[in-house]
């Protein structure tokens, strides 16, 4: 491959993402975001985080599987209720969860759990 190739592959990866996009921009208006499509779409989305969150605190890889799933599910716990109780702040109740897995976590490793 000569030395333009990557760059001509590169442009063209850009373009084709740039259409993509600008037609996205141009129906933007024209689609009812309360529309059932649309819904249905958020309905997926939401759907496919909560099996790879559930996928991640039930079936961990690496080195999150060698911690015990019960600091695991506090954290989840407690990050749930914060969303719950601080109407639905999803950066108070994420920062929470990882605050709460982590203390549980250093505690586990002193002993003092």
């Amino acid at each position: 491959m000569s030395g333009t190739g990557p760059w001509v592959l590169l442009l063209l990866c850009v373009a084709a993402t740039c259409v993509w996009r600008l037609a996205g921009v141009a129906i933007s208006s024209r689609i009812d975001s309360n529309g059932s499509w649309l819904q249905w779409f958020n309905c997926v989305a939401y759907a496919m985080l909560a099996g790879l969150i559930t996928r991640v605190i039930l079936i961990p890889e690496g080195m999150l599987a060698q911690t015990p799933i019960t600091h695991r599910l506090i954290a989840m716990a407690v990050g749930f209720l914060l969303f719950a109780l601080l109407r639905r702040n999803v950066f108070a109740a994420t920062a929470s969860a990882f605050l709460v897995f982590l203390v549980l976590s250093l505690l586990s490793e002193g002993g003092f759990i």
